[in-house]
């Protein structure tokens, strides 16, 4: 990549305009490419993403547009921050033009249909592009108000996360390096549904104790989950797994936490939703993610608790209080309980 080459920012969202400022702050054209025209035409105009960062001065070195062809053709290295559902519909018509591309997703879900994760809808769209992940404890609103936060580049290609570690890395923003892509990706997904879990807890005034216990144990568990399907453990002591973890489930700002705390408080699932304006991938995620624990025959007692909430009708109470009949297991499955 050049100097003069532009980078592109696919999605016009919260994350994918904090991450376009990042971009321009440290000196990088932006090309930041939305499908919407009137959310970039007051983007070029008011220097402002009025619906998803409200405030937040968009830098003059990103410039929006609805053109993604020409915006791919433009660019070598692009940041993908498309909602899940969208991902596959959008990239799909231009998949031609993503041959030897630098591709990093920044999506935090999983594919209903298929339970792919974002990565792997990319190389099945792109299969010559060159692929990686950002994932960590990275609310938008923090990124853009400059508040000190590190991140994870992931990827079997480490010229790939060299290159995002040096268009990236500035005072505010720290960005490290790991090869477990599969790891990184789904701890990323996975922590949006505990959030919800979190979020209502708060908002029914449990205590400290108990949103301890919640946010541990949710951590045993997609740690569980995912060394099953094959990734590192260690992965999930990093910042893709309890960091991203910590935050998304206990600040107000986390959008899963605050479809959860809307649902404490008595509002249905779709009043929550709409609430919040924005997606929040963990609801998009539970119910496959119950489904391909169920199949797999990974013990997931707090999955299999919000869903019940979400969709069965029963109350946090409920599924807290199944959680302490359970029968006590070890502490971390990778650690022998006996033998000390």
């Amino acid at each position: 990549m050049t100097q003069q080459q532009p980078i592109a920012v696919l999605g016009g969202g919260s994350f994918g305009t904090a991450i376009a400022n990042l971009l321009a702050q440290n000196g990088h054209r932006v090309l930041h490419w939305m499908r919407d025209p009137v959310q970039a035409e007051a983007i070029r105009t008011q220097r402002e993403n009025p619906r998803y960062l409200k405030g937040v001065k968009v830098l003059d070195g990103v410039e929006p547009t609805t053109d993604l062809s020409a915006t791919l053709n433009s660019c070598e290295l692009a940041f993908v921050a498309l909602p899940s559902s969208a991902l596959r519909q959008v990239l799909q018509p231009v998949s031609g033009l993503l041959a030897g591309k630098l591709l990093v997703s920044t999506t935090k879900g999983i594919e209903a249909q298929t339970f792919k994760l974002m990565s792997q809808i990319i190389e099945e769209v792109a299969p010559q592009a060159r692929i990686g992940v950002l994932s960590g404890p990275n609310l938008a609103k923090e990124i853009a108000a400059h508040t000190l936060t590190a991140t994870v580049v992931a990827s079997e290609d480490e010229a790939l996360c060299r290159m995002v570690q040096e268009v990236l890395h500035g005072r505010t923003f720290r960005v490290y390096a790991s090869a477990d892509r599969f790891g990184v990706e789904l701890g990323g997904a996975l922590k949006n549904v505990y959030a919800i879990i979190a979020g209502m807890a708060a908002a029914l005034g449990m205590g400290e104790n108990t949103k301890s216990m919640l946010i541990t144990r949710a951590l045993a568990e997609m740690t569980r989950f995912a060394v099953h399907l094959g990734a590192n453990p260690m992965t999930f002591l990093g910042l893709a797994g309890v960091g991203d973890l910590i935050v998304t489930c206990s600040s107000p700002k986390s959008r899963n936490y605050q479809v959860g705390f809307a649902l404490g408080e008595g509002l249905s699932l779709q009043e929550a939703v709409e609430r919040l304006g924005e997606v929040a991938e963990g609801v998009n995620t539970i119910k496959v993610l119950k489904a391909r624990a169920e199949e797999l025959q990974v013990y997931m007692p707090l999955v299999a608790g919000l869903h019940a909430i979400l969709f069965e009708g029963r109350t946090l109470d409920q599924v807290i209080e199944a959680l302490m009949r359970a029968e006590p297991k070890t502490d971390v499955d990778f650690i022998p309980a006996t033998g000390f």
